[in-house]
């Protein structure tokens, strides 16, 4: 097979993967995306919801962003926009302030030394930057040795239960601290939380990454799954999309879920089997857009026995919008038989969650609903995760494997696959 020494063929067209298209293309990289899906921006995607463009999956944006904030004002996109938010947390049929000391202060079901003990640790995490050890303990013993077991009970082990399955007791303590950190370190004060939005949504970053590909002459084409990574004589050669098609290359970066990356190398064994190991769960997230609010808090996590989801995100409470939106995520292993329940299952017992939240909430108050599905959305981040990180760039040469578990310690998002993309392309030869 013929070499095409300046070509560059990336898969996957979420975040990571149009950054990378991007930073190729400004280095001289004549680049092809290949993207399964009919839209550019995998979970960052938007969808018409009745009139309404919106992300398909809920995003925010922490003042730690920096990447976003600098591919912003690279692309000539209005800075994040800042919004003082809130927290709540709903337990045993009640809805609490939570995120600030006069809010943990006040929370019931926990004594005064267990509320201490809650806030020193929140706290010190903010301020720690070395996360090796608690990469070997699991957030279950971390929550436990700190904050007692009836916190962990009450608090923590349902949102972990209903996230992680039968992973909940192993998940890194590592992986939770970096959440507390990001959130913890995005705040105007001790007192009160900011989180920010993209001016027009994600929607707006991926169409200025698009447009820029396709301006510096690199193509994206949609519809168009990768199947079998094209390896001879221990190096890349190129994609076989799932009609047969091939597309040539001396380069290949592929940003797709470790679970299609080890298909894509079935031929290959010997390779695959470095992301074969990893484990992901999928979510069922449900939209629904309402006529009034539903709390005034951004973020609400739930920990009652009638309730099956961890949380619900209210939208609208941090970008502004013409509709009350809230996002409902149910997270489970693809497998789980609950994943292919219908969507109207999934809309009417969210809704009634979130009456049981707001009683005053109606029927007639659900304008529409929508329902989302991605069988690989989040990485079972597990004790020890860190060693089980292979290197991105593979034994093949001119192959480099990532995704969004590639940047761990942190956790899945725009900004940390925006970087990670910047440093997979600082890594190539030159074009």
């Amino acid at each position: 097979m013929p070499r095409t020494d300046d070509r560059l063929l990336v898969i996957g067209a979420g975040p990571m993967g149009l950054a990378a298209a991007y930073y190729a293309a400004k280095a001289g990289w004549k680049v092809e995306v290949l993207e399964a899906g009919d839209r550019p921006g995998g979970m960052a995607a938007h969808f018409d919801f009745n009139g309404l463009s919106l992300e398909r999956f809920y995003h925010f944006c922490c003042r730690s962003d920096v990447d976003t904030t600098a591919l912003l004002a690279e692309l000539g996109l209005p800075p994040i926009s800042w919004v003082p938010t809130k927290m709540g947390y709903f337990v045993d049929g009640k809805l609490h302030p939570w995120g600030d000391p006069i809010s943990l202060l006040t929370f019931p079901g926990m004594s005064l030394v267990e509320k201490v003990r809650y806030g020193l640790q929140a706290y010190l995490s903010t301020k720690r930057s070395d996360w090796r050890r608690l990469d070997q303990i699991s957030a279950a013993d971390w929550f436990r040795a700190w904050c007692g077991p009836r916190v962990y009970d009450k608090l923590w082990r349902p949102l972990f239960e209903l996230k992680f399955y039968e992973h909940a007791e192993s998940i890194s303590a590592a992986w939770v601290w970096q959440r507390i950190k990001r959130l913890g370190r995005s705040r105007r004060s001790l007192f009160q939380e900011e989180l920010g939005y993209i001016e027009g949504g994600s929607e707006a970053l991926v169409t200025a990454l698009t447009n820029a590909i396709e301006k510096l002459d690199g193509t994206i084409h949609l519809r168009t799954p990768a199947s079998r990574l094209l390896i001879a004589e221990g190096a890349a050669h190129g994609v076989e999309t799932a009609d047969g098609r091939r597309f040539e290359a001396s380069q290949v970066i592929s940003t797709v879920a470790m679970p299609y990356a080890a298909a894509m190398l079935a031929d290959h064994p010997d390779l695959a089997s470095s992301y074969a190991q990893f484990e992901n769960v999928g979510v069922v997230c449900v939209v629904h857009q309402l006529a009034q609010p539903v709390t005034p808090n951004f973020w609400v996590n739930i920990s009652d026995p009638t309730i099956d989801a961890p949380g619900f995100v209210e939208f609208s409470n941090l970008r502004p919008l013409d509709r009350h939106i809230v996002y409902v995520p149910y997270y489970m292993p693809a497998d789980n038989p609950a994943f292919g329940r219908p969507d109207e299952s999934f809309i009417e017992e969210s809704f009634g969650y979130l009456q049981r939240v707001n009683a005053a909430l109606s029927a007639s108050d659900r304008i529409a609903s929508h329902v989302a599905r991605l069988r690989y959305a989040q990485p079972v981040c597990d004790v020890g995760f860190a060693d089980k990180i292979p290197d991105p760039q593979t034994p093949a040469a001119g192959l480099q494997i990532a995704d969004t578990c590639f940047y761990y310690p942190e956790d899945r998002g725009v900004s940390e696959s925006i970087g990670y993309a910047r440093r997979l392309v600082e890594s190539l030869p030159r074009a």
